[in-house]
């Protein structure tokens, strides 16, 4: 590729040896006929039929059409049509797409980048440009080199029926910084820039595609506004300029006469006073601005005559060819005018590599085309949007979640949408939708009173439109039920429109108020983000929406360091890779290690992959969902009771190297007394592995009868299973045997113990934390931790919260419960307890551990909140001792390899696994963390198939393959 003319504007084109040569030597090969056919640009579609691609191949053929602009269809049916043409094309044709916000604008499985007004909210422009980059680089790879973008036509027409959000916004300046940055994003990488629409449509009332728009202004004005924007990008480099269907009398009076068809316009404006030297092309020919007022060919004519280069979307070219040629023979155009615009276009064709043509290689082309990059930029163009519009007293981002009682009401959205999916994954959610944006004032009065115990109401909208005359299909209802909120109920309503900032206009008096300026599902998970602070607001709003929401408006918020939810790359992530673990864990699913799971990978505080396998059992009548809650089994061991001991060691309530009777008195004259609390976080206390308790509770019918009872009571509170209670005095029971149990052999010479792993230092480390706190270790957790966390599923006894449905099953146990075990812990003896026990017992998804995992990697700072002052947990990570891989109550990677984790973490990390088959790995120096969840144990608990397989590891290696290496 041959560097383009220069485009200064104050300078003639200058070109390289090699580029002049080559448009000599093509200029030689075409006839006059020929020369004239290069002129045109038609229109083609990959979504017809037969017939109209053969239509194509005559104009192509016979008239040496010098370019195809593609419409509707897909990327590969236009792969090979483009190959198709070419191959047919004399000189190879300009590829032209109005791509605006990506390919998608025209073709089906493609990607959706930003509209112009959402990219206008961004302060840096460098975003844009890292789009247009994106953009451009999809286009080369479909074979196309002209996209027809940026639009440079400043909005100040809140009422403008076409360009509306398809502007930057309404400054000029601002305009024209984002503009610029999105020519160079497609130019610096090979594709030609089109700013359009010249002189300027923003202060248009009318649709030029159905009639033409009159723009009143005088040139002073026109100089100040309109054109402000084109004359900076034509000092920039731009390649091209669109001229735009318009009626500006202050330049050409000419009645009923379009910019597109103005000498004084083409020519005396843009070309000689602008001194624009790139390629001129004009509006489509077949809009009724220009087709109501010229019939085909005549158009074509009189826009060469005004001194386009290239007539786009002309509606009858062998039409258009005669009418030319006559005006040649006529003396009203001659063959050197004509070439000198063949010329430019000759030029423009070596800049894009048409000298040196390949046809599109259609070898995973719909792979290149989906570039994983892709998703980071348009991840960070709708992240650095969100604009917080009003934000009384700071309420936004939302802390303090255990105070917050919040609701979310989407309108215009269908249930379990990805704005709600979001929100929830923050805290506790109250969910209601009302898919019909202009439903019945009942669907809306009907939700009023659900609403009572919430405090805080999240109202989103979505579905809009963005026509301002259909008020950009915001309901009436939606109005009157939001404003019903507002002044009627004390509580506060957060409004989120998800769609055109020129709505905001309905919502003024609203003390909360946001906008996401677009609907889909990247902008429905980026909003939520920035609502709980996982993200900065930075956004301002690029247009004037009323008296009070002006240009420029936008209340910056900050992060509050909560779990993001992003893509891969953006955290330097293979999401190819990461794809390998559907393989691993379809595998576990086929081979019956397990029916279902959840795997989450976090990496940098973001959560980059989060996917749930299977079902609930294997008859495969309810699938697995993030929503699937789990026992985690020993996980309870560091998500709850080490949690709890480990702050009280940061408030200096417990000291570790302390003898444990210190804090539990009963165990003096005991064979307990010397044991340090040190030893038992590590295992290396002596304690047994375990006791067969509830054998010892069902020894006989009489003993059973003395223990349970298959009604609650007060002397038998502590519900085993549904319809299976233990006595009130059970856990004096257990703790009385667990003190009595006989110790381990201490090792030669007498010097403590060996490891070994034990449920029994949990129960001990339990009571100590009961004892030390006065209170239940589980209405700690929840107060202290799980609430303020904003964990909506994470608890104890989750039967008392959840509907058995989003719980996953484990065994079916025939020889203590005799019944499925369903939403009740599956360890014996923390079931006997009644399910909260220091080693078993606490129920999660993988979403909410991660989110536990997160604030312990980050040394207890989450969400804005210091769960522990001091680095309590990098000291208890830390392997302890040369004699276990163990920390203090953390589990760690085997030194020697082959252990719990994956092969590949480094030996910083932490965590736990769970006889249910669960587990959930930190890694601190990699800012990593890995929870995988599933029910193995159903319905059999002697399923070791998990292990067998390595499962976790196996799915562990693969999220460290993952990992891009930097460079």
């Amino acid at each position: 590729m041959g560097p383009l003319m220069s485009l200064k504007p104050s300078e003639e084109v200058v070109v390289n040896v090699e580029e002049k040569n080559w448009v000599d030597s093509v200029m030689t090969t075409l006839t006059p006929e020929q020369r004239i056919g290069q002129l045109f640009m038609v229109a083609a579609y990959s979504n017809k039929n037969e017939k109209h691609f053969r239509g194509i191949d005559t104009l192509v053929s016979r008239y040496g059409v010098g370019g195809v602009m593609f419409m509707q269809g897909g990327p590969m049916r236009q792969a090979i049509l483009t190959n198709r043409y070419q191959r047919q094309a004399k000189v190879p044709m300009l590829i032209a797409m109005d791509a605006e916000w990506g390919l998608n604008m025209r073709l089906d499985s493609s990607m959706h980048f930003a509209r112009q007004m959402t990219l206008g909210a961004i302060s840096d422009e460098k975003y844009v440009y890292l789009m247009g980059r994106e953009i451009a680089l999809k286009m080369k790879r479909l074979g196309v080199n002209v996209s027809f973008s940026p639009v440079l036509d400043v909005n100040v027409n809140a009422t403008n029926p076409v360009i509306g959000s398809r502007s930057f916004g309404e400054s000029t300046e601002e305009v024209t910084r984002h503009g610029i940055a999105y020519i160079k994003g497609l130019q610096d990488h090979g594709v030609m820039a089109v700013a359009k629409h010249f002189p300027g449509h923003g202060d248009t009332d009318t649709d030029s595609h159905l009639s033409l728009p009159v723009v009143p202004h005088d040139i002073k004005r026109l100089t100040e506004v309109e054109l402000h924007p084109f004359k900076k990008s034509f000092e920039a480099g731009v390649m091209g300029v669109m001229v735009a269907h318009l009626y500006m009398p202050s330049i050409d009076s000419t009645l009923n006469l379009p910019t597109t068809l103005s000498r004084p316009l083409v020519t005396g404006l843009l070309k000689e006073k602008m001194k624009y030297k790139g390629l001129v092309f004009t509006d489509a020919l077949n809009m009724k601005a220009v087709s109501r007022f010229y019939k085909p060919g005549v158009v074509d004519l009189k826009a060469l005559m005004a001194g386009n280069d290239v007539l786009l979307f002309p509606e009858d070219v062998p039409t258009a060819i005669t009418k030319i040629k006559e005006a040649i023979a006529a003396k009203q155009l001659t063959q050197d005018e004509v070439d000198q615009h063949v010329r430019k276009i000759l030029h423009a064709k070596y800049w894009v590599g048409l000298n040196n043509y390949k046809p599109v290689a259609l070898d995973n082309l719909q792979e290149d085309i989906d570039r994983p990059l892709s998703t980071v930029v348009q991840e960070q163009l709708y992240e650095h949007s969100v604009t917080v519009v009003e934000n009384k007293s700071s309420l936004i981002p939302f802390r303090n979640l255990d105070t917050l009682s919040i609701a979310s009401v989407a309108i215009g959205a269908p249930a379990n949408n990805v704005f709600q999916e979001t929100l929830g994954n923050y805290a506790p959610l109250n969910k209601f939708a009302i898919p019909d944006r202009f439903a019945p004032d009942s669907a809306f009065t009907k939700v009023i009173p659900q609403l009572k115990d919430n405090d805080l109401v999240v109202v989103s909208i979505h579905n809009m439109n963005i026509t301002p005359a259909k008020n950009f299909g915001i309901g009436v209802g939606t109005r009157a039920f939001i404003k019903y909120l507002q002044e009627r109920t004390n509580k506060k309503v957060v409004v989120v429109v998800m769609g055109n900032a020129y709505s905001l206009k309905f919502f003024e008096g609203s003390n909360w108020l946001v906008c996401g300026y677009e609907d889909n599902p990247v902008a429905q998970s980026l909003v939520p983000q920035a609502l709980f602070g996982a993200r900065a607001a930075k956004g301002k709003l690029p247009v004037t929406a009323s008296a009070t929401f002006k240009s420029g408006t936008g209340v910056s918020t900050q992060a509050l360091g909560r779990l993001k939810y992003g893509t891969p790359e953006s955290v330097g992530m293979s999401s190819k890779v990461l794809q390998q673990i559907d393989n691993v864990a379809t595998e576990a699913i086929a081979y019956a290690a397990t029916p279902g799971a959840q795997v989450l990978v976090v990496k940098d505080g973001t959560v980059i992959f989060d996917k749930s396998y299977g079902h609930y059992t294997y008859e495969k009548q309810k699938p697995v969902t993030k929503h699937t809650v789990y026992d985690v089994a020993s996980i309870t061991k560091v998500a709850a009771t080490l949690q709890a001991i480990m702050f009280l060691k940061d408030q200096g309530k417990i000291n570790i190297d302390a003898k444990v009777s210190t804090y539990l008195p009963e165990l003096k004259g005991t064979n307990k007394e010397s044991i340090v609390l040190r030893d038992v976080l590590t295992h290396q206390a002596g304690l047994l592995a375990g006791l067969p308790n509830w054998q010892k509770t069902s020894a006989s019918l009489e003993t059973k009868k003395m223990f349970y009872a298959s009604n609650r009571s007060d002397s038998y509170p502590n519900e085993v299973i549904p319809g299976f209670y233990s006595i009130k005095t059970m856990e004096d029971s257990l703790w009385t045997w667990t003190v009595k149990s006989r110790m381990l052999p201490a090792r030669k010479g007498g010097r403590g113990h060996d490891y070994k792993y034990s449920d029994l230092d949990f129960y001990v480390l339990k009571r100590v934390a009961e004892r030390m706190l006065n209170q239940p270790l589980d209405e700690f957790m929840d107060q202290n931790f799980y609430a303020p966390l904003g964990l909506s599923t994470m608890t104890y006894k989750p039967l008392l919260k959840h509907s058995r449905n989003v719980i996953a099953p484990t065994e079916d146990d025939k020889y203590f419960r005799h019944n499925l075990i369903w939403g009740s812990v599956h360890d014996q003896s923390a079931a006997m307890l009644g399910g909260v026990a220091g080693h078993a017992g606490l129920f999660s998804n993988a979403n909410d551990l991660a989110i536990l995992m997160q604030m312990n990697l980050n040394n207890g700072n989450y969400g804005g909140h210091k769960y522990f002052n001091s680095n309590v947990v990098t000291e208890f990570s830390q392997r302890n001792s040369k004699d276990s891989r163990r920390g203090i109550g953390w589990d760690k990677p085997e030194p020697e390899g082959h252990g719990p984790t994956s092969d590949l973490a480094p030996m910083s990390t932490f965590g736990h696994t769970g006889f249910t088959g669960t587990g959930a790995w930190v890694d601190p120096e990699n800012k990593l963390i890995y929870i995988f969840l599933s029910n193995r144990v159903f319905p059999d608990g002697g399923n070791n198939r998990l292990l067998k397989y390595n499962i976790r590891t196996r799915i562990h290696d693969v999220v460290y393959k993952a990992m891009i290496p930097k460079t």
